[in-house]
Order: C-alpha cells, then sequence, then structure tokens
C-alpha cells in the first residue's frame, strides 16, 4: 500500500534503554493513524545523553529499519526527543509596542525575541520557547492575541535550553543513519502531548515521565507548561540496585524487576522467585518481599527528589490535577500507591491517547513520548528548523535556494 509522504510525520524516541521509530499517517479528519513501529535496544546512550556513537547509529538504523518494513515508506526526516541532565529552564518576559494599534504576527514574533533575550552560557542553546500568557495593556491571561487591540504587548514564555554538544551528538548520529530533523522535543514535552487532557493542563497537572536513564518532570498549569527539570535518576538505577543486592547478572536484573518488581513492600506477595546466580553457580530462589525490599528504597529516593524538585518550583500548591506518571520505569506494582503516600496527592499512571492504530500494543506508558512525538510533530509540520537540516547536499542546497527566494539569506 502506498503511502502520501506529505501525510506521514516520524518520531524517533532515542532512549537509554530503547530507540523507537514510530511512523504516522494525517487522516483527512486530522488523526493520527499509527502504521509503523520499530523498537531496539538502545546501546550508546547513558543518562540520555549520547556516549557512543556507533552503537547508537546502529540502535537507531534497525529500529527505522523496522518501521519502514511496518508502514511500507521510506522514512526521510524525523521528529526526534531529546533529554538528559544537561537540559535547563527558566520563565521570562518581553515587551513591545504594537504597530498600527492591532497585534498583528510581526509584534508576536518581536515580544517572543524581546522574551529570549535572556543570558544563555556559551555552551547551551535554546531547544523550545514556550509562551504561557500575552499581556495587552495589563490585560492578563490571553491566550490569542492576534486581531486584538491595544498599545502595549508583553509575553510571558518558558525557555528550555539544552547542551550544544547533546544535540550536536543525536543530530550527527540520525544523519549518519542517511535521515534529517526536522526538529528535536524535550522528552517530557512531547509526552505531555499524549497522555495529559486539556483539563489537566488548565487546573494544574505534574507530569513525570520515568525512563531508563533521566526521570523528566513537567508542571502546567492555566494550560500552560511552567517548569521542567530532569533527575539523573531512573530505572536504570534499580535495575543496578537489584544485581547488586541479589548478585545476579545485569541482564537477569533487568527481565526481574520487569516481570517481578514491586515498588512497595506491601504490595509483594509471599511466592518465590528464581533469581540466576553469577557464573556457575546455581540459582537461588527468594521472596518478593526480599525485592521489594531493593526496589522500593530507590523509588522513595526518586520520587522524594521530584517532590522536593516540585516544591522549590512554587508550583506544589497549584497542581491540583495531582501527577501523572508515565514512561517505561512507571510500569511497576505498588508504584501509585507509593507516589501517592510521598507526593500527598491523587496519582494515575498515563497511558498514550489520541492515535489509531496499533491501539492493542501502543497503549503502554513506555510509549508515552513516541507517540507524543507524532502529534507533536503533526502540529509543527509546517514549521521550519533549519539548524538542524544537514545544508552540504542536494537538499541542502535546495534549502538555501528557498531561503533566497524568500528573503531569508
Amino acid at each position: 500500500m502506498s503511502r502520501r509522504r506529505e501525510n506521514l510525520v516520524v518520531g524517533l524516541d532515542i532512549g537509554t534503554s530503547k530507540v523507537a521509530a514510530l511512523v504516522g499517517e494525517i487522516k483527512a479528519d486530522d488523526s493520527i493513524e499509527i502504521v509503523g513501529l520499530g523498537l531496539h535496544p538502545s546501546r550508546g546512550l547513558k543518562k540520555g545523553v549520547v556516549v557512543d556513537i556507533e552503537s547508537t547509529v546502529q540502535s537507531i538504523q534497525r529500529a527505522v529499519e523496522e518501521a519502514e518494513l511496518m508502514a511500507g515508506c521510506e522514512i526521510h526526516s524525523v521528529h526526534a526527543g531529546i533529554s538528559g541532565s544537561h537540559v535547563g529552564s527558566r520563565n521570562s518576559d518581553g515587551v513591545t509596542a504594537i504597530k498600527e494599534h492591532e497585534v498583528g504576527q510581526g509584534d508576536i514574533d518581536r515580544v517572543i525575541d524581546a522574551a529570549r533575550a535572556v543570558p544563555i552560557p556559551a555552551d547551551q542553546k535554546i531547544l523550545h520557547i514556550l509562551p504561557q500568557e500575552f499581556i495587552i495593556d495589563n490585560q492578563e491571561g490571553i491566550r490569542e492575541p492576534v486581531g486584538m487591540c491595544g498599545v502595549r504587548l508583553e509575553a510571558r514564555v518558558h525557555i528550555i535550553t539544552g547542551a550544544v554538544s547533546a544535540a550536536q551528538n543525536i543530530v550527527k548520529c540520525i544523519r549518519r543513519c542517511g535521515l534529517e530533523v526536522d526538529d528535536l522535543v524535550l522528552d517530557q514535552l512531547s509526552s505531555s502531548y499524549s497522555v495529559l487532557t486539556e483539563d489537566e493542563k488548565e487546573l494544574g497537572v505534574c507530569l513525570i515521565d520515568m525512563g531508563g536513564g533521566t526521570t523528566d518532570m513537567a508542571v502546567f498549569t492555566d494550560g500552560a507548561i511552567r517548569h521542567t527539570a530532569v533527575v539523573p535518576i531512573a530505572g536504570d538505577q534499580v535495575t543496578n540496585d537489584i544485581a547488586v543486592a541479589l548478585r545476579t547478572p545485569i541482564h537477569h536484573a533487568e527481565s526481574i524487576k520487569i516481570n517481578h518488581g514491586c515498588a512497595q513492600g506491601e504490595s509483594a506477595d509471599g511466592d518465590n522467585i528464581e533469581v540466576p546466580s553469577i557464573g556457575d553457580r546455581p540459582a537461588r530462589q527468594l521472596s518478593h518481599h526480599t525485592l521489594a525490599n531493593v526496589v522500593e528504597p530507590r523509588y522513595e529516593e526518586l520520587l522524594g527528589l521530584l517532590q522536593g524538585e516540585l516544591r522549590r518550583s512554587g508550583f506544589e500548591d497549584l497542581v491540583p490535577g495531582g501527577v501523572v506518571l508515565t514512561g517505561g520505569s512507571a510500569k511497576m506494582q505498588g508504584l501509585v500507591e507509593l507516589a501517592e503516600d510521598v507526593f500527598r496527592m491523587p496519582v494515575r499512571i498515563g497511558v498514550p491517547q489520541y492515535f489509531t492504530g496499533l491501539e492493542d500494543r501502543m497503549r503502554d506508558p513506555v510509549y508515552a513520548s513516541g507517540v507524543g512525538l507524532l502529534i507533536y510533530a503533526k502540529q509543527h509540520r509546517f514549521e521550519a528548523h533549519p539548524e538542524y537540516r544537514d545544508t552540504r547536499g542536494l537538499g541542502g542546497a535546495w534549502h538555501k535556494f528557498r531561503s533566497w527566494l524568500s528573503g531569508d539569506l
């Protein structure tokens, strides 16, 4: 079955534990149908950052090939996720005069430029500038100012930055696979597109994306993102704790965590599990309670760090929508109950929504960021980000020619 290239969007979730390539087709009713999925273990990342380019390239290549085969199409460009402890954020304001006394797109561009004029270290770059609200002549809470009358326009924005080297290495790995990068999207931002409801964003909610190498937080109030943070503790640390405490190889510890892990000792049953030993020693039988006693302290530590971050942000009392946990490491028995004890507010597990196709497989927190990348790509597919484009080849020459025609060069 042939598919029209302009109707396809591709999300590439490059995580510490997995690389997921998702192909979505935009239907006539503007919905997204997932038509391709490629999944491969990630070998070249640590805590969300590329540490081995060759291994990362191989993981991306295999995931993309699998997605192409399932979707029956060729992938040329992707929206890719980015995370890591190098990510930073801040809120900023900008002010400008309104020309012609009616807000136009040019006024919005100028006030956003004014808001982004903040000092940023030389080794950092801006990943996102996310408008929170506009103010016209002291009238606050304006979402869409175009066409409104006034003299003075203000903008409040949330600026997300990341290390230049981390972004460049991700782009380099993707280009080595013969692909272009349409945009780099912060992981928790993309996850918010797939697991949060508009009501939660309006009321106030804290999203926590628990991956393999990092745990990412985003706080929303009044429909806009207000705070983001990254904690460099996640599922891999739990796996390492199990391997050390139970004296079992890492790959067996990961399997034990997935199949038998429990974040709360009270929820563990009394059955025994078989734990393979290191070397040629015989396997042992250990109780679920023993495993829970290893897992629970690490999750308590992580949730405590996140609760402290939420308190420092100043939004702890402004999220009546509670906490939404998503990501692969959120699939842990007893985690919701433990999180409710720590945060003292409602907690739920967020699974991807707002799509069709492969639903039996994709309704899983593991794919929250990947599905979110597709939704983000659909909403932003007409916005160009030439900084991620390779301008050396024929495609780059055409991009330069189009930029010259439009007066951008």
